[in-house]
């Protein structure tokens, strides 16, 4: 296939997940499939990591735009990209030991099961209800457990966040979205750390769609600052639909 109409290709794709992902996550569902049809023989984990080279630089723009708005709350910020970070680690390297697909019907469950409470509960996210009690533990908790899922198979990390942090924390579903772009900055960073020491990743590609990404968060995360949460709830209802269709795809026709 052609180099110049790959580099297009993969930056369209690159430039639509970074809008995505910057609101409410999935950017994954978007830019993983478009990577798996450009290099069908590359090795999973090589498009993997060249995936998260991509999407680290608009996950990391999208969390800068939305604390230049938003005041963020770092004593969940914080424990909760700290335990990412080693969630992500330890999960990536779990791959070699049990395969991805055997989550994916569970996780299609636990999706469906979001979907449906976000759908029922119309309330829910749009004020915010912030608790104080063990704040610290439920974020440690939260960023460990979504970590070692985003380095592990990955589809809906953003919208998993996004949905704890709403139910447990109390959070809107703004603050639950730039919270969840901080402690994805982590999980990216740590599964580039290990795929770049482990397999070989496609650079040149990843810097383009690196910079196309850039530009779709930045457009995304200036919309949902614009629209507030109830447009971030949309969204997030929407994606959610998505991964399910998607999930369900791979679980009963694949």
């Amino acid at each position: 296939m052609d180099v110049d109409f790959l580099l297009i290709a993969l930056g369209a794709a690159a430039f639509f997940a970074g809008f995505v992902d910057a609101i409410v996550g999935g950017g994954g569902l978007i830019q993983i499939p478009a990577l798996f049809a450009a290099f069908p023989n590359a090795l999973p984990a090589t498009l993997f990591g060249t995936n998260k080279l991509a999407s680290i630089v608009g996950t990391t723009s999208a969390a800068v735009q939305y604390a230049r708005r938003v005041v963020i709350p770092w004593r969940v910020a914080g424990p909760g990209a700290a335990a990412a970070l080693i969630g992500s680690w330890y999960g990536a390297k779990a791959v070699a030991y049990l395969p991805p697909a055997m989550l994916r019907p569970l996780v299609l469950v636990l999706l469906v099961v979001v979907a449906t409470y976000t759908f029922a509960k119309k309330e829910l996210g749009q004020v915010a209800r912030e608790r104080e009690h063990r704040v610290v533990p439920l974020a440690v908790l939260i960023g460990g457990g979504i970590g070692f899922y985003d380095g592990f198979f990955g589809p809906g990390t953003g919208s998993f966040l996004i949905f704890l942090f709403i139910r447990v924390l109390g959070m809107d579903f703004l603050r639950a979205s730039m919270t969840a772009k901080i402690v994805n900055v982590a999980t990216n960073l740590a599964a580039i750390t290990f795929f770049a020491r482990n397999v070989e990743l496609f650079w040149a590609f990843a810097a383009v769609m690196a910079a196309c990404n850039l530009c779709g968060a930045i457009a995304g995360s200036r919309l949902a600052l614009k629209h507030g949460a109830g447009f971030v709830r949309k969204m997030f209802l929407a994606v959610v639909s998505v991964l399910i269709l998607k999930l369900a795809y791979d679980v009963f026709l694949a």
